[in-house]
């Protein structure tokens, strides 16, 4: 049954890979701009343009171009930037770690406040401190992560500057990474000097990222365990002395927590997604800032590597929670 499940999920993960492939190339050719003519100056010759549209296969029929691409994808090789003159796979790999590191820590904060806001709101129900969390919750959803991360400079950057406002570290540090992780690695490395300056330059487009998602996650999950709490063996741990607390740490959260994954993990690839705007806010040296950069210099060639690399993940994450799901439901193991 798993298995089966696995498949029929790939093949569509597959379709939905091509289908995003074909949209992303056809959408970004006739939207106006030539990316050739904004390379060169305005005195360029015919045959200047006439070269640089040849070398890039822009010269060639859009059936044509795409087959050609595809085929490259398909071998690893996703073309070469317009703008950047470097390999796009190179590029996107270089810029997506700091971009995962973001959402990572994002998702970790959501999940935190999110669940804690949720258990005191189950454990305090009817009361006025639910009310609150339930005002809190819907103020804090009301407001887009764009719109925070302006708050969040005005208040920490501007007002009271404790955090830094852009960049991803401070330029003056000497950095003895060897890969993309800094988060990561500085912690393997002990470098905490690094990790704590990572963390200033993260901390708020990650709290802006994880404000929206959070208040998602204490509504949810505060009403599955409020649906959870009035069950019989919930009520049995009552009757066998367990405080309030005990009985929603122990019985309730186990079995309220499964909706509450699968929203989370589709809920990641949005955060994800959120990044773009939230990268270039705050100048962080993610791919989504790098994204914003493509379409204004109309980069087709990084334009599709980064999209394409944007929907695998979305698709993967989807994918993982799809089958994190059937393996935590019996009714979906056993069936």
């Amino acid at each position: 049954m798993l298995l089966q499940r696995f498949l029929v999920r790939l093949s569509t993960m597959l379709v939905t890979l091509f289908g995003v492939a074909v949209v992303v190339f056809v959408v970004i050719r006739v939207a106006p701009g030539d990316p050739i003519a904004m390379m060169l100056p305005p005195g360029a010759s015919d045959d200047d343009i006439a070269r640089l549209r040849a070398l890039y296969g822009l010269d060639k029929g859009i059936v044509q171009q795409f087959f050609i691409w595809l085929g490259g994808v398909l071998h690893g090789d996703f073309g070469t930037s317009i703008s950047l003159r470097q390999d796009v796979l190179g590029l996107v790999f270089n810029r997506l770690p700091a971009t995962l590191e973001l959402a990572t820590v994002a998702l970790l904060m959501a999940v935190a406040i999110g669940a804690t806001a949720a258990i005191l709101g189950a454990r305090e129900r009817g009361t006025a401190v639910e009310a609150g969390i339930d005002i809190a919750s819907g103020a804090t959803l009301s407001i887009p992560d764009f719109l925070w991360g302006l708050v969040l400079i005005l208040l920490f950057g501007v007002l009271i500057p404790v955090f830094d406002i852009s960049g991803r570290v401070s330029p003056q540090l000497d950095l003895p990474f060897v890969t993309q992780f800094y988060l990561v690695e500085s912690l393997l490395r002990l470098r905490f000097d690094l990790t704590w300056d990572l963390l200033k330059h993260m901390l708020m487009p990650a709290v802006a990222l994880a404000l929206p998602l959070a208040a998602i996650i204490a509504q949810l999950l505060k009403q599955s365990l409020k649906e959870v709490l009035d069950l019989d063996y919930v009520v049995l741990a009552r009757v066998k002395g367990f405080s309030e607390t005990q009985v929603i740490l122990r019985e309730a959260l186990k079995n309220a927590a499964l909706p509450t994954l699968t929203l989370v993990g589709v809920q990641f690839t949005f955060l994800i997604g959120g990044t773009v705007i939230v990268e270039r806010l705050f100048s962080y040296e993610g791919l989504g800032n790098m994204a914003i950069d493509a379409v204004i210099n109309r980069d087709l060639p990084l334009i599709q590597g980064i999209v394409l690399v944007f929907a695998l993940l979305f698709v993967l994450i989807n994918l993982t929670v799809d089958m994190m799901y059937a393996l935590l439901n019996p009714r979906l193991r056993h069936g």
